[in-house]
């Protein structure tokens, strides 16, 4: 029985939501960042990169401490407005190949996120929660949602139809020219139908933002903890999510580029790949893998398709027929000798429709020397993972949508 709640969202007020709307730090170029911060004094970069108006790099716990004094800054400025009434927000994304993703930002529960009702299938590093939880206990908002994905509703999808039939609160275009609307439901029987429904569902699931659940969560037992008068109610005892129907959830996949053959001559590698493999050279066709236990390789110029050997190989659970699990358990750990999939530096990930080319041009710069190629993996899968209380490894699913830090704040 999955819980959300509405909540007074703090926002950008209508004329400035285009401008301060940011894609995560981590996706811009140094020169882009830049170029934003020199240009545009209202892009929420200024808030989760405050040390730039003192022309310095700061980080840890000094850095927390500015991101809040700069998010205060903001609200103090009339950027960032609080909505009087508790709402549900309804987010769609129509990006530049006209796919459409339509959602509900929520407060999800850390409850059922304790209890498993909100599933994951990807493992968390401990230090990154405890860091991200100390950041957010500092600076006492979220403004990037965790993406969850429910079985899809027609109630759910019929009261979402009344609302994007309207003009939207918000409608903005990115320069990547994805367009992004918002509408507030504010109207109580039309939240009490959507929670209604969500209450009816066993299970939903975390697509993407493993780490920032589970920060949250952990946050939510230290302000328990330390709260002698702590009722359940409470802010913290939830965290702002973008639930998504699965029928529209897009999953791309991760290729893996190695920087070495682990001491090996080609020849001697491909002998090795041929235990667990039927090997066919491609020559010059950019290959991509279409089918299941089929991957691409490119090594020194040229393309591979690798068909597993389903004789060598025994599948025992829903883990063990997971491709990313395969190439690692095959090629990647007893062939290369990639045992830490987090942390090894001889290995690194590529995800974009372009990545097979993007692929083959670092292997031919000399920066790695093999590349693997995957078939996406598909939203049954990912939810047989965690039912099955499995986990994927690092870099199994790209997920989309992406949406925009700033535009929906959850204050705690």
């Amino acid at each position: 029985m999955a819980k959300i709640k509405p909540f007074k969202a703090v926002r950008p007020t209508r004329d400035k939501v285009s401008l301060v709307a940011a894609r995560s730090y981590q996706s811009y170029t140094q020169d882009e960042r830049e170029a934003r911060l020199d240009h545009n004094p209202f892009s929420f970069l200024h808030i989760i990169n405050p040390g730039y108006k003192y022309h310095k790099e700061i980080s840890g716990k000094e850095r927390y401490g500015l991101v809040r004094n700069r998010y205060l800054e903001f609200k103090e400025d009339d950027i960032f407005v609080q909505d009087e009434k508790p709402c549900f927000y309804i987010y769609r994304v129509v990006n530049r190949e006209q796919k459409v993703f339509t959602g509900i930002v929520a407060a999800a529960s850390t409850e059922d996120y304790k209890n498993n009702v909100i599933k994951r299938h990807e493992d968390t590093i401990e230090y990154r929660e405890q860091i991200f939880k100390e950041y957010l206990k500092t600076v006492g908002f979220n403004a990037e949602p965790v993406l969850l994905t429910y079985p899809d509703s027609s109630v759910i999808k019929r009261v979402l139809k009344s609302y994007t039939e309207t003009r939207a609160e918000f409608e903005f275009t990115t320069t990547y020219r994805d367009t992004h609307y918002l509408w507030l439901v504010e109207n109580t029987e039309d939240i009490k139908m959507i929670q209604d429904e969500f209450s009816k569902m066993d299970a939903i699931y975390i697509a993407d933002g493993h780490h920032r659940s589970a920060s949250s969560f952990l946050l939510g037992e230290d302000l328990k903890n330390s709260n002698p008068n702590h009722t359940g109610n409470e802010a913290y005892n939830a965290f702002m999510s973008y639930l998504i129907p699965e029928s529209e959830l897009r999953i791309s996949e991760f290729n893996r580029l190695i920087k070495d053959l682990n001491g090996l001559s080609k020849e001697q590698f491909l002998l090795k790949l041929d235990e667990s493999f039927r090997i066919e050279n491609r020559v010059h066709e950019l290959y991509k893998p279409s089918r299941k236990h089929h991957f691409s390789m490119y090594l020194d110029g040229e393309f591979y398709s690798l068909h597993l050997r389903k004789t060598s190989y025994e599948f025992t659970d829903s883990l063990s027929e997971l491709d990313t699990h395969i190439l690692y358990v095959t090629i990647l750990k007893p062939i290369l000798n990639i045992i830490d999939l987090r942390n090894d530096n001889r290995i690194d990930y590529g995800s974009d429709k372009h990545n097979v080319i993007e692929m083959k041009n670092r292997i031919d710069s000399g920066e790695f020397a093999v590349g693997f190629g995957l078939v996406p993996v598909n939203v049954e899968e990912m939810k047989r993972i965690a039912d099955e209380g499995l986990t994927m490894p690092p870099k199994s699913t790209f997920i989309e949508p992406k949406l925009r830090s700033g535009v929906t704040i959850y204050e705690f």
